[in-house]
């Protein structure tokens, strides 16, 4: 099951990035932007339930594709992009083994425990 889980969540990664081609993004802008919502991360330097609600609200795909939603109905790219590169990184996340985190330390999400436990 975590396989095919797994290969989801790569699918969703490729969507994206054959999205931001047909934008006319080169092949790779998204790849670099790819890694910019881990700046998310940094909300755990004030405490980990700020740092676990910033690093969610830039991990959460409904957000991602809101976001791409409201750029592509105001026509704005810059929008789609961002979109695009929150729902990219998510789905890589994910399929890395990277969830939502909970508020009781980094290493804790949705998907279980990150390293030794």
């Amino acid at each position: 099951m975590k396989l095919l889980i797994n290969l989801e969540e790569l699918a969703k990664l490729f969507a994206a990035y054959v999205c931001s081609l047909y934008l006319g993004v080169s092949w790779w802008t998204f790849l670099v932007l790819l890694l910019t919502p881990d700046v998310s991360m940094l909300g755990y330097l004030i405490n980990p339930k700020i740092g676990a609600w910033v690093y969610n609200l830039f991990h959460h795909q409904a957000i991602a594709i809101l976001t791409g939603a409201i750029g592509f109905i105001l026509g704005i790219s810059t929008l789609q992009m961002a979109g695009l590169v929150l729902f990219g990184h998510s789905a890589m996340d994910r399929a890395l083994g990277y969830g939502l985190k909970h508020t009781d330390g980094f290493k804790h999400t949705h998907l279980g425990w990150i390293g030794r436990s």
